[in-house]
Order: C-alpha cells, then sequence, then structure tokens
C-alpha cells in the first residue's frame, strides 16, 4: 500500500521510530519502538492495540488506520487513554460506491440473465418480451443503510431517472431526505424497489436483517446487491429464493466469506458472485494512505482531523 512517496511523506511529517512495519506488539523490538511512538499509522493485519499494548506506549497520542473498520485491532482501551482514533473508511468507500453504481445500472438492464441467455442460445435476438421491464428509466432503487457508502451511493444514482428510497432507523426522515433518496421503512422499500442494495453496517442487531419473511417481500423479478457483509442475509433463506429463480442476486460477500464447493450459487444463471472486490484493490489503496497520511499532517499541525472515531461511535459502527 505505502509507496515510496508516503514513505518521504510520512518522513517529513514525523522522525519515524522504526523502518520496519511492526507486526507484533508484544516482543522487545516493539516495546523499544513503542516507548518513544507518539503516532501509530495502522493497516490490515495490525496486531491487537489492548490496554497490554497500550501500556508499551506511554506517549501515544494517535492511531491513524489506512483501512476501514478499527474493530480488529482496537478496543475501547485507546479512547480511555485519550488516543485519537482516524479511519480511512471513507476512502474505501469510492470504490464500493462506484461498483455498485454499476451492478445497480447493469441489474436494471437486465443485463446478466440476457448475457447468460445470449450464452446459451448462441444467437441474437431482441429479449425485452422475455425479461421483466429492462431498463433503468423511473426504476426503483432501495438502499438500505445510509452508511458512508450508502450516501455515497445515492449521490452516484443522483443523474440518473430513478426513484431512490432509503431505509435508515438511525437516522430522522428529514435527514434521509437531505441526502436525497425519500425514507421508507423496510419491508416496503423492499416490496416496492426494482434493485435492493444493502450498506448497512454487521451489527447483532443486524444479523440476519433480511431473513426469509423480508426477502420474500422482494417482488419477483428484483434483483439484491449485497456489498456490505453476508451477515446482513440469512443464508439459506436466500439460497432457497435463488434456487427457485424468482430474485437474482449480485453479491460480493457472503456467509460464509467462502462459500462451500458445493453450493448452487456458484452456477446459478441468475447470481453474480464476486469475490469481495468491490472495496480498494491495487492502486486504489493508495487513496486510504494518503487519507491517513492527511490525518497524520492536520495531527501534527495541531489542526482538526476529518476522520475521526470517537468513543460514542462505537457501537453503530462495523
Amino acid at each position: 500500500m505505502f509507496t515510496p512517496a508516503h514513505g518521504e511523506r510520512l518522513s517529513d511529517l514525523c522522525e519515524l521510530t522504526t523502518a520496519e512495519p511492526l507486526s507484533r506488539f508484544d516482543d522487545a523490538h516493539a516495546a523499544a519502538t513503542l516507548a518513544d511512538t507518539e503516532i501509530l499509522v495502522t493497516s490490515w493485519g495490525c496486531p491487537r492495540l489492548d490496554s497490554a499494548a497500550l501500556e508499551r506506549a506511554p506517549r501515544l497520542r494517535a492511531a491513524m488506520h489506512c483501512a476501514g473498520t478499527v474493530k480488529g485491532h482496537l478496543t475501547p482501551d485507546s479512547f480511555e487513554r485519550g488516543v485519537r482514533v482516524t479511519s480511512a473508511a471513507a476512502a474505501n468507500a469510492v470504490p464500493v460506491a462506484e461498483f455498485t453504481l454499476a451492478m445497480i445500472l447493469l441489474a436494471n438492464k437486465r443485463a446478466l440473465p440476457m448475457s447468460r441467455r445470449y450464452a446459451e442460445v448462441r444467437g441474437f435476438r431482441f429479449w425485452a418480451e422475455e425479461f421483466s421491464n429492462p431498463g433503468n428509466y423511473l426504476k426503483t432503487v432501495g438502499i438500505v443503510g445510509a452508511s458512508r457508502i450508502g450516501r455515497r451511493v445515492i449521490e452516484l444514482l443522483a443523474p440518473f431517472d430513478l426513484r431512490v428510497l432509503v431505509h435508515d432507523p438511525t437516522l430522522s426522515d428529514p435527514e434521509l431526505r437531505a441526502l436525497g433518496a425519500e425514507p421508507a421503512a423496510l419491508d416496503p422499500l423492499l416490496a416496492a424497489a426494482d434493485v435492493v442494495s444493502l450498506h448497512a453496517p454487521a451489527l447483532p442487531e443486524t444479523r440476519h436483517l433480511l431473513d426469509a419473511r423480508r426477502l420474500a417481500c422482494l417482488r419477483d423479478g428484483a434483483t439484491l446487491i449485497n456489498t456490505a457483509r453476508g451477515h446482513l442475509i440469512d443464508g439459506e433463506a436466500l439460497e432457497r429464493e435463488l434456487v427457485r429463480g424468482r430474485i437474482d442476486a449480485i453479491l460480493d460477500t457472503t456467509e460464509p466469506e467462502i462459500l462451500p464447493a458445493e453450493s448452487p450459487l456458484y452456477e446459478l444463471p441468475n447470481v453474480l458472485l464476486t469475490p469481495h472486490i468491490a472495496g480498494a484493490l491495487a492502486g486504489e489503496r493508495t487513496r486510504m494512505v494518503d487519507l491517513a497520511l492527511d490525518e497524520v499532517e492536520r495531527f501534527v499541525r495541531g489542526e482538526p482531523l476529518e476522520h475521526e472515531v470517537r468513543a460514542s461511535d462505537w457501537d453503530r459502527i462495523a
């Protein structure tokens, strides 16, 4: 993720206490390094920054994360110690939202089933009468979760002639309307939408948010897009609906993360499975480093942080 230019920028901003990334916080090298460390720049695979690690870093003032969720490496102990925390989730939201936009437009165009049908018959004809109302004009899109990604998707949908519904119980109707979408309860949204896209966090209260009853609310021929977490959907209930062929699905995440080899979802003509590619890949990840180093620069200069994660956020973030 880090280019030589990133390293140079970080060296200009701070004195680096170690030339190589720390892979653990519980050995002698880490203890010597952390003793003088005021800022940690972290990313995927970071060791757990728990109370024991914090004891080895008495001068630590900030932890800037070059990835999305901070729950994989942080504990609330950091907030209790007064450590400032930031996340690059906003940078990761950009490619996820772009991927989602592309999938919504293709789903409404019925591109996936038409492509499969084309391959099956090895010939061309216009199949509009065979598929339910292909096209994007005046279609309804349902967004579940006004997260960073959900909000960005709503913004990207604005230029199109689409009706956009949004469900998020943490926001009021005026707040949801201010995002550029119509507020809706979850069940009516599922029943009305041609495409439903999930952007809610994986929390205990959102596990199997779309259970068998709610999946049955989806209209025949609707497309369900999940670029969030498989946790949000009852996988067995979804498989039953997809095997029946009643709905389509575009799944970038599933539960389990890698489906069993015998899963029918790999072969179903109404399913597009992708291996968790919606988020930042390859060069897109440098955007996340840029964001984290911007936060380091703001911190060093005593400026307000733009992507701070606070203790009050803990219970509602993924």
